[in-house]
C-alpha cells in the first residue's frame, strides 16, 4: 500500500490500490447469485434473478460549468454516463435512481426543477423509469452533485463482459475520441477560449458534442449485441481511450496492439487540445465505444453501423499479455502505449 500520508491526486484510484482493496475488502461472493462483482475494468455488476441478469451501475457527475446559479446539463449527463456502462454489459437499460447533493449557496427551487426535469426527460426519451432517489442541501459543496444508479437487465446468453476480450479479436472504436473531453473544456473554458481566438460559433458546436456526434453509446451497444457475438465492450471514460484499453487488457489478461493513425479525432477537438497541450489518448472520452469481437464479423459489424449513420473502425487487435500494451505511430514505430488514472483535463482545471 501506498504511505498513510500521501494524498491522491484527482481522478482514478490506481488500479494497483483498487486491486489490492478488492482482494482485501469485496463481499461479493456472499450471495451467490453474484455473477459479476467489483473488478477491475468491468462496466457495472451482474446478479442471477432467475430467467435474466440484473445488471446495476453506480457513477456520478461531479465536474461541470456553473454559470448565474444553473449548470448546465447534469441531469442528462448523469443519466448517459450510467446507461453506457449498463449498454457495455450487453444489457438494456430499465430503472433509474439518483442522489442530487446542493450546495448551501446558490441553490433556487429552479435550479433543482432544472436537474429534475434533464433526469426525467432524459430517462423518458431512453424508455427508463426513474424509481426514486434523495435530495438534500450538502455542507461544504460549492456546487451540485449527482449520483446515478442504473439497474437493467440481459438475456443471459447476450451478457457481455470486459474480460471476454479474446487474443485475436479485432478493436472498433466508434463515433471518435474526447466527445466527453473537448465539450467539457468548451463549455468551462469558453472565456479563455475566445481570448485564445476561437470564434463563438465553432466553440458552440464543441459544447454541443454531448448532444452530436453525443456522449450516449447506448445505439451502438445494442445494434453490436443483438447482431453479432460481441467479446467485450468498454466505455472510455477517465484517463480516455488508452486507460480504457489497458483496463482491457488488465481485464482479460491480455495485450492490445493499437494504430494510431486509425484512432478517429475531430477537427475540433485537435484544435483545442493543441492549444492547452493535452495528450489526447489520456483525456475523458465518453461516446465513444470499444468493441472486442472475432476478427472475421469486425467488417460486417463497421459497415451495419455505418449504415446506422455511427462512424465506427477498427483501430487495433488484441494481442498475447506478454506482448504488452503498444500503439504502432504514423511512422509505423511501436511504442508503449502509456497510460494514467490521472485524466489529462485535470491539468486544466
Amino acid at each position: 500500500m501506498s504511505n498513510p500520508s500521501e494524498f491522491f491526486p484527482t481522478g482514478k484510484i490506481k488500479s494497483k490500490i483498487l486491486s489490492q482493496l478488492l482482494d482485501k475488502y469485496c463481499s461479493s461472493k456472499i450471495d451467490e447469485r453474484v455473477i459479476l462483482g467489483s473488478q477491475i475494468g468491468e462496466d457495472a455488476a451482474v446478479i442471477d434473478m432467475g430467467d435474466k441478469y440484473l445488471v446495476a451501475k453506480t457513477d456520478p457527475i461531479t465536474f461541470l460549468d456553473y454559470k448565474q446559479g444553473i449548470y448546465n446539463n447534469i441531469g442528462f449527463w448523469v443519466v448517459n454516463v450510467n446507461v453506457n456502462d449498463v449498454a457495455c454489459c450487453g444489457a438494456i437499460p430499465k430503472w433509474f435512481q439518483t442522489t442530487i447533493l446542493l450546495p448551501e449557496k446558490g441553490t433556487t427551487e429552479e435550479l433543482i426543477e432544472k436537474i429534475f426535469k434533464e433526469i426525467h426527460e432524459t430517462c423518458k426519451n431512453l424508455g427508463i423509469s426513474v424509481v426514486g432517489g434523495h435530495t438534500e442541501i450538502t455542507v461544504g459543496l460549492d456546487k451540485p452533485m449527482a449520483i446515478g444508479c442504473l439497474m437493467g437487465e440481459v438475456e443471459k446468453d447476450k451478457l457481455v463482459k470486459t474480460s471476454g476480450a479474446k487474443v485475436g479479436d479485432d478493436i472498433i472504436l466508434t463515433k471518435g475520441i474526447v466527445i466527453e473531453g473537448t465539450s467539457i473544456i468548451a463549455t468551462e473554458k469558453e472565456r479563455e477560449l475566445l481570448e485564445r481566438g476561437l470564434d463563438k460559433q465553432f466553440i458552440e458546436r464543441c459544447k454541443q458534442f454531448i448532444y452530436d456526434p453525443g456522449i450516449s453509446v447506448l445505439k451502438e451497444a445494442i445494434l453490436a449485441n443483438q447482431n453479432f457475438e460481441i467479446h467485450a465492450m468498454h466505455d472510455p471514460t477517465e484517463g480516455g481511450i488508452a486507460t480504457a484499453l489497458a483496463e482491457i487488457s488488465i481485464a482479460s489478461d491480455t495485450g492490445v496492439l493499437i494504430e494510431k493513425e486509425k484512432i478517429n479525432i475531430f477537427p475540433e477537438s485537435e484544435e483545442i487540445f493543441k492549444l492547452y497541450n493535452l495528450n489526447i489518448l489520456n483525456t475523458i472520452t465518453s461516446g465513444s465505444l470499444l468493441i472486442c469481437l472475432d476478427e472475421k464479423d469486425s467488417e460486417d459489424l463497421v459497415n451495419l453501423l455505418q449504415e446506422n449513420n455511427i462512424n465506427a473502425n477498427v483501430i487495433g487487435t488484441v494481442v498475447p499479455k506478454d506482448k504488452g500494451l503498444k500503439i504502432k505511430e504514423k511512422n509505423n514505430e511501436i511504442l508503449p502505449l502509456e497510460y494514467s488514472e490521472i485524466d489529462e483535463i485535470t491539468k486544466i482545471f
